[in-house]
């Protein structure tokens, strides 16, 4: 395999090479599936013939056979493919030329996506929701990112609004001195605005007034609690985003761009695709195999779906070249989803084009589901120290000093909680296990973490030893770490077209699993071993993909644990 350079678009180049082999000596016109067998030991790559034909395909693919197999073999159904110890020894020198940009590749070069995700509101939590967004939207952000593509991140923030009225009021009623409101006493508010409304219907009539003040700017006293909020409020999210590792291109808030979604309801009211109803205008949903859904209120407000409106025209607005726009969302939203993309299909078509929805499963804690109107919301800041202070437990005795440990603890923390998330498939629940999620030790964030560090020192033992990556003498065996590790670029690239960053966590945990074995039963750095430069070689190679995979996963690598 060739050095330099990046990687053919959108797929292992071994792999591309074995199909197009196999569709030139078998006559195969279309397309043809290769996967990678359950276990190492039956082959690097399998490719499924029918019965009738298996004999006359193996002996043909046996007869012109690449140089970069070394044995077929042909196993029910299957034909299995080995590849040459030459191949492996290629790859690890590929990736150690490469370094951290082996993964990569140019596919999707020349396109801008636009990310919209976390979507927290003002004067109200950031709740353990916004966390499992946010780690779900950065991630599928640096996956696409890494075949090529320019990426743009953009928050939708809800700062107004019946929700953000009920703060207020409830800011007002509590007699909360806002110049110095934490976010909590904010989200207290909310709560205790919420539950008052409840109860009482004339209180619910109040914070309808303070919600058409707030739209119109029109009351200096309500002014000044919700311009000072909702500062706190922003503020505040910047030290979360931060913590999480994540920097917004664009913030597009309801107060902006959503107010631009009422012409555009009024506009289309005129040309049918609204219909007036008691009062309100609305979609008729019904017509369409959907639900029915209010766009204007009775007051003739916008309501969320109308400023969705505004949001995804004024998208393509900043970012005239956009190829796609990409939105995360919580499952619980799907079927307004639905309602809100035919709409958008209805009058621009365009957009809708380029639209796609990704729903996400909720975040629960053993204790059950949150939520901020009673005030019992899981905040994600909650959550973090909490795994925080475990890891800073788990590390008490190790050699580092306070201030080490303490960015260690924030680093494994922060990784432990991003792996949970991403280590199945984004649409289902997640029940986070606080044990679970911290073990040194299998399926972890921390362990692939750990495995980065272990890594790293056995590479910093090597320098001192003066023991550098060589090819030269090479060892009779292959392991099974290099097996894998010519993988990444493929799993990379089926992680991007999915939109599925599991796919990249799990292939990281079997990765970690056999460096840890090969770490274990072998001796890499030994002056008198000939072969310690390309065992150095292997261990260089799988700290570079262990730390680009982390990457993409929105995980720091540290370089000691």
């Amino acid at each position: 395999m060739g050095t330099g350079g990046r990687g053919a678009p959108g797929i292992n180049k071994m792999q591309n090479k074995i199909q197009n082999w196999i569709k030139e000596i078998l006559k195969i016109k279309g397309d043809i599936v290769l996967m990678h067998p359950k276990e190492i030991k039956n082959g690097d790559y399998a490719f499924v013939s029918s019965p009738e034909n298996i004999e006359a395909h193996f002996e043909k693919l046996k007869k012109n056979k690449l140089e970069e197999i070394e044995k077929i073999e042909a196993v029910g159904r299957f034909i299995n493919f080995y590849l040459s110890p030459k191949f492996f020894t290629d790859s690890v020198k590929e990736i150690v030329e490469k370094g951290e940009d082996f993964g990569g590749n140019d596919s999707l070069a020349g396109q801008k996506v636009m990310i919209e995700f976390t979507d927290a509101n003002p004067f109200k939590e950031f709740h353990i929701g916004h966390i499992m967004s946010n780690t779900i939207g950065e991630s599928v952000a640096r996956v696409v990112e890494s075949q090529g593509a320019e990426i743009k991140r953009a928050n939708w923030q809800g700062d107004v609004g019946l929700h953000v009225a009920t703060a207020v009021w409830g800011i007002l009623d509590l007699g909360l001195d806002v110049d110095n409101a934490t976010p909590n006493d904010l989200g207290s508010a909310y709560a205790h605005g919420s539950k008052r409304a409840k109860e009482n219907e004339a209180t619910k009539k109040e914070i309808g007034e303070i919600n058409k003040h707030i739209f119109n700017r029109d009351d200096e006293k309500i002014n000044y609690v919700y311009d000072t909020g909702r500062k706190i409020s922003l503020d505040y999210f910047e030290i979360i985003y931060k913590r999480l590792g994540t920097k917004f291109d664009y913030y597009f808030f309801e107060s902006k761009e959503g107010v631009e979604g009422k012409p555009v309801v009024e506009e289309f009211l005129k040309k049918g695709i609204f219909e007036k109803s008691d009062g309100a205008v609305i979609f008729p949903g019904e017509k369409y195999g959907l639900h029915t859904r209010v766009f204007l209120n009775s007051n003739n407000m916008p309501t969320y779906e109308a400023k969705e409106l505004g949001l995804n025209k004024k998208k393509f607005e900043v970012e005239p070249e956009l190829s796609k726009s990409i939105i995360v969302t919580g499952n619980e939203i799907k079927e307004y989803f639905k309602v809100l993309l035919k709409v958008i299909s209805l009058i621009f078509p365009n957009i809708a084009e380029k639209t796609v929805h990704i729903p996400h499963g909720m975040l629960k804690l053993p204790s059950g589901k949150m939520s901020s109107r009673t005030g019992s919301v899981i905040t994600g800041e909650f959550l973090i120290e909490q795994i925080r202070e475990k890891v800073l437990e788990k590390i008490k005795e190790r050699e580092f000093s306070a201030e080490e440990k303490d960015k260690i603890a924030e680093v494994v923390a922060i990784g432990a909680i991003k792996y949970s998330i991403l280590h199945q498939s984004i649409g289902g629940d997640i029940i986070f296990d606080f044990e679970k999620s911290i073990s040194f030790e299998g399926d972890s964030g921390p362990y692939l973490q750990y495995s980065y560090a272990r890594a790293n020192s056995v590479i910093e033992k090597a320098k001192k030893e003066n023991i550098l990556p060589d090819f030269v003498d090479l060892p009779a065996e292959t392991f099974e770490v290099e097996k894998l590790l010519y993988r990444f670029p493929e799993i990379v690239s089926r992680a991007a077209s999915e939109y599925e960053p599991h796919f990249i966590a799990n292939y990281l945990i079997e990765l970690a699993r056999s460096f840890n074995s090969f770490y274990g039963n072998t001796i890499i750095v030994d002056p008198k071993d000939k072969t310690s430069a390309y065992k150095v070689a292997l261990t260089f190679a799988f700290s570079f993909v262990m730390k680009k995979g982390l990457h993409l996963l929105g995980i720091v690598a540290p370089e000691k644990m």
